[in-house]
């Protein structure tokens, strides 16, 4: 069975600071409703061929989760923790206050202690699933703004360093999302494991590019990544995303 293939509601944290869920809840999952998304998974493993991987995130999206509205509201904690991840990293602090940087140096300014508080700062563990795949999101896209800017101060970054990390934490967590439901199926059709894995990063950078492209979209629109405001734009930029991957369908 499909991780999540049980009839669900959103869950609180879906629904929290400042979310706007218009109090609907998540309609019940239909039956067999990854069909559609392992037939172009299956198409896609086998050949490398994009169009069958445009087809299979459509259907993710439309079969999977009702439509992009809906699986935006799902995504709902993915906009909430980046709104946390934007509010630690502009201030510094933990939600309840406590400085970071006196932490990380009591602990002798080691930068995976760093990473770590950050994490817990923006995503705290509570044992789920879905918590530990955005505990990783969080974490791999701050590793990734390592890569990215090698000389960046995690406690003092700049404006683009704060956009880079919280475009790039949106991205893997809807990359996770994915992965919960459908890793498994993408390993079994691709021809070996090499093969998967290639596959699976082939979609990590689809939807890491086609998130990226939405978030300059909102911007373009006047949209700015303030402390405040950062949850209502990456919830725009998901239910942008989603439009587009759900478009590939028709």
């Amino acid at each position: 069975m499909d991780m999540g293939d049980e009839g669900e509601t959103a869950t609180d944290e879906e629904t929290a600071e400042g979310e706007q869920s218009d109090a609907k809840p998540t309609p019940l999952a239909p039956p067999a409703r990854f069909r559609g998304t392992r037939r172009a998974l299956g198409a896609f493993c086998r050949t490398g061929n994009s169009q069958e991987l445009r087809r299979a995130v459509g259907h993710y999206v439309r079969t999977g989760y009702g439509g992009s509205a809906t699986m935006t509201r799902r995504l709902g904690g993915t906009a909430a923790t980046a709104g946390r991840l934007g509010g630690v990293l502009q201030s510094g602090r933990t939600p309840d206050g406590a400085d970071l940087r006196d932490a990380v140096l009591a602990s002798g300014n080691d930068v995976n202690v760093v990473l770590d508080a950050i994490v817990d700062a923006a995503s705290p563990a509570d044992g789920s699933q879905d918590k530990e795949s955005s505990r990783r999101a969080v974490r791999d896209a701050l590793s990734e703004l390592l890569v990215r800017f090698p000389d960046a101060d995690l406690l003092a970054l700049t404006d683009a360093q704060r956009v880079f990390v919280i475009e790039r934490y949106a991205a893997l967590d809807v990359y996770g999302r994915f992965c919960l439901d459908l890793h498994k199926t993408v390993l079994e059709k691709a021809a070996d494991p090499a093969t998967g894995l290639r596959r699976l990063s082939s979609i990590r950078e689809f939807i890491v590019q086609h998130v990226s492209a939405a978030f300059r979209a909102v911007r373009e629109r006047g949209a700015s990544a303030t402390t405040k405001s950062v949850a209502r734009l990456t919830r725009e930029a998901l239910r942008e995303t989603l439009g587009v991957f759900e478009d590939y369908t028709t």
